[in-house]
């Protein structure tokens, strides 16, 4: 009895050691967008022409009524 014990202890031992590792595959990552770098800066260019001055607008005319209407909240959907 001790000597199968030790026999099957000793056949565990090899079965679980001739077990191959699994092999882990590192996939890389993908490569990232380049980055685009700003690069020295140009000479200024000439300044721009004045803009025309604008006309003022037109006067509105006061309100003829003193009606004010309120919406009632929406209803939620029936199910």
């Amino acid at each position: 009895m001790n000597r199968s014990i030790l026999i099957s202890a000793l056949l565990a031992t090899l079965a679980l050691a001739a077990c191959d590792k699994r092999t882990v595959v590192n996939v890389p990552a993908t490569p990232a967008a380049p980055v685009v770098v700003p690069g020295p800066q140009g000479p200024q260019g000439t300044t721009g022409s004045q803009g025309n001055e604008g006309s003022p607008g037109a006067t509105g005319k006061p309100g003829e009524s003193s009606t004010v209407i309120v919406m009632p909240p929406a209803s939620a959907p029936a199910n």
